[in-house]
């Protein structure tokens, strides 16, 4: 019967399908889970630009300027 070729000859794609979904899933769930990772952490520039301020290297002026900069 026809339904017996099809079967034979599909069933090998509609076993691949699964494994290939699940793994889309979780690339999806880590790439989203990155990006809200990285744009909840702070900069690491603008840490290192308040550390420049505090120990006093750079005035108010000189941290407004830059800091306004690294934040685009």
């Amino acid at each position: 019967m026809w339904w017996i070729d099809w079967f034979n000859h599909g069933f090998w794609a509609w076993m691949l399908m699964g494994p290939a979904m699940m793994l889309l899933a979780i690339a999806a769930c880590l790439s989203i889970g990155y990006l809200v990772v990285r744009a909840v952490r702070p900069s690491r520039a603008i840490d290192i630009l308040r550390e420049r301020y505090a120990r006093g290297e750079i005035d108010q002026r000189e941290f407004e300027e830059r800091r306004r900069l690294l934040q685009f």
